[in-house]
């Protein structure tokens, strides 16, 4: 019975070995079987049930990683690294108490665990806890100096606060311990932009570029810093880059900045679509995570949504309110499905784009007679002198209200509302925009 039992146990090990080695190869589908061929034999292996949940979070599936990772708790409660990650699930669904609440029981458990110090504090940022953010990350940098995740998310905190001295700092210090971290970097170039250093942060950029000549996020908001040519929109590999590496925490991020641009866009609806009846085509443009889907679900029959990252649109899928999501260049997902959509809705993605006319041109041409457009760019002064569209320093475009006015009634459309709104903060700003809509 002993040798059965070691054999046992032998085989155990190599079966949760084989599911690591896939999982951290991004084999998901392999490594998810061995779990699951692991826990059809020892159902409370804690280690599996945890990894299994670790993975059902990254392919998206939040309910279910939460149950796993909750049962990994049960099996093995004094494990620090599991109610961390339950957290972080919790997070995740916006559960806040009981992500803080699994953060301050991982600290317990471990005093010294730095991933369950830096999570709570984003969390306390998150909710309004600015100072008691502060801390707990101040904290861990004062016992990691070379942890950049958490200068990073301090650096973030000052801007908010509007300390941007102190962000830069914060960023500066990092650098020397970690010369080629890209976010430190990229939060560098962004608080020098803010401080209206420009060449300061153009040498940021041209530093990155230099070390890494084809990654697209300097090179983008070096061309922005400079102003020596202006793209008609954000290269594809740019957002691509910047909203795959932020999916997992875009929302939280931006809970932090005050975001209004989904709730803005769904008020435009309720007044240009009349009440909510389920019986609309509906697309969400540039959807990112979703954030607009719940609120516009009431009004379509069918609600679709397209974005560029994949990563955003596996955080998308999660809501359970889409009944497709694709991948792909909006303007040319509008122009490869003509009159498909009585509503097209587009919150804060017009912000990477320049000149208008194409996505008119394209929404005019996707929607059925009569259908509503309805969307957000980031807005700059209207008045004699002042450029149709601008790339701002911060790599993001605003437009003239007069312009977009005359681009979408030059498309064919019947323009109904241009209202000058608040659409989030920026280190401690408003950011000022214009919220749209229009008849085809």
């Amino acid at each position: 019975m002993p040798a059965d039992t070691d054999l046992a146990a032998a085989d155990g090990a190599r079966t949760l070995q084989r599911a690591m080695d896939a999982h951290a190869a991004g084999r998901f589908d392999e490594a998810e079987q061995a779990y699951a061929q692991l826990l059809q034999r020892a159902p409370q292996q804690a280690d599996a049930l945890h990894l299994l949940g670790v993975l059902q979070a990254q392919r998206g599936r939040l309910e279910r990683a939460a149950e796993l990772i909750a049962a990994a708790i049960g099996a093995q409660p004094h494990e620090a690294m599991f109610h961390n990650n339950y957290g972080n699930i919790c997070l995740e669904r916006g559960q806040l108490d009981a992500a803080e609440a699994s953060y301050l029981r991982a600290i317990e458990l471990d005093p010294a665990r730095l991933d369950a110090l830096n999570n709570l504090g984003i969390l306390l940022g998150r909710r309004g806890k600015l100072e008691d953010s502060e801390k707990v990350l101040a904290k861990v940098v004062e016992l990691a100096p070379g942890y950049a995740d958490a200068r990073q998310n301090l650096a973030n905190l000052y801007l908010r606060m509007g300390r941007v001295g102190d962000a830069v700092q914060q960023c500066i210090d990092g650098l020397i311990l970690s010369p080629r971290d890209p976010m430190l970097r990229r939060v560098l170039g962004m608080a020098y932009t803010s401080l209206g250093l420009r060449d300061e942060a153009i040498a940021v950029w041209r530093a990155w570029l230099a070390v890494e000549p084809d990654n697209p996020l300097p090179r983008f908001h070096l061309l922005a810093c400079t102003g020596e040519r202006m793209p008609e929109r954000a290269p594809d590999d740019y957002v691509t880059r910047v909203f795959d590496r932020f999916a997992h925490s875009f929302d939280a991020k931006l809970a932090q900045l005050g975001y209004r641009a989904p709730a803005l866009v769904a008020e435009a609806v309720a007044r240009h679509a009349g009440p909510p009846a389920g019986t609309l085509e509906l697309l969400d443009a540039g959807c990112g995570t979703g954030l607009c889907g719940p609120l516009l679900a009431p009004w379509a029959r069918r609600l679709e949504g397209v974005d560029l990252s994949q990563g955003m649109l596996q955080q998308a899928r999660e809501r359970g309110v889409y009944q497709a999501l694709e991948v792909g260049e909006l303007v040319a997902h509008l122009r490869a499905h003509a009159g498909a959509w009585d509503l097209v809705a587009s919150a804060d993605t017009l912000c990477y784009f320049g000149p208008l006319e194409a996505f008119a041109a394209a929404a005019h041409q996707a929607l059925r007679p009569g259908g509503l457009l309805v969307f957000t760019v980031e807005a700059h002064a209207d008045e004699a002198g002042q450029p149709d569209c601008r790339l701002q320093a911060n790599a993001r475009y605003s437009h003239r209200a007069g312009y977009v006015d005359a681009v979408l009634r030059g498309a064919g459309f019947t323009p109904l509302e241009a209202t000058r709104s608040v659409l989030r903060s920026e280190a401690g700003v408003p950011v000022q925009g214009l919220l749209l809509a229009a008849r085809a």
